[in-house]
């Protein structure tokens, strides 16, 4: 059975082993399979501190639960959300406070397809505070090629919008926190790419 983590366990972790835990959760959830733990079990173990081996930037979408498709427990990742997975400096912050003060190993980001927050930066959507928020997908537009109309009614455009929002999100976490890029520098972390799909539950890294 799955225990929560300690400080031990966490400390005999790397980057790579972090994103091995990963896809072999993904390749569970995949299955249909669950690892044996008893979350309440790990609620009280947590109670006096966590110390999470990953720090997730995914989509608010409701498909893209990260402890859900990865098949991980109480005090596994530290999961930041928010539609679209972009960056600001409360996400950066938190990534941050993540990998320098409690020691995670990667910084994933996770983009999704069929991404409703990419389909409304494509069709250039607008409504209140959502305006600014799509605007930081429009990077990423520009970088996608198309044989077909480059809208949010093209399938095909939107899940290649959604590849190319991640890189630039990633290339934006190293370029806009010296703290994160340092411990990827030094191999402390490895800030890496992944995307779901909302069709099947696989994971495909990038």
């Amino acid at each position: 059975m799955l225990k929560a983590h300690t400080k031990d366990t966490q400390s005999q972790i790397n980057p790579d082993k972090a994103i091995e835990i990963l896809k072999e959760g993904n390749e569970r959830f995949v299955k249909n399979l669950k690892a044996e733990r008893n979350l309440l079990e790990q609620v009280q173990d947590t109670t006096m501190g966590q110390f999470p081996f990953a720090t997730v930037l995914s989509c608010m979408d409701s498909r893209t639960s990260v402890e859900l498709i990865f098949d991980q427990g109480i005090g596994d990742i530290f999961s930041i959300r928010v539609a679209g997975n972009v960056v600001n400096e409360d996400v950066l912050g938190s990534m941050e406070y993540g990998c320098k003060a409690v020691g995670t190993r990667i910084v994933l980001v996770l983009g999704h397809t069929k991404c409703g927050a990419v389909a409304g930066a494509c069709d250039h959507f607008e409504m209140g505070n959502l305006t600014s928020l799509l605007k930081k997908i429009e990077p990423a537009m520009e970088r996608a090629e198309t044989s077909g109309e480059k809208n949010g009614q093209n399938v095909d455009y939107v899940n290649e919008v959604v590849k190319k929002n991640v890189e630039v999100v990633i290339e934006q976490i190293r370029d806009k926190s010296p703290i994160v890029d340092d411990l990827e520098k030094s191999g402390d972390i490895k800030i890496v790419g992944a995307i779901y799909d909302v069709d099947n539950g696989k994971v495909t890294w990038l």
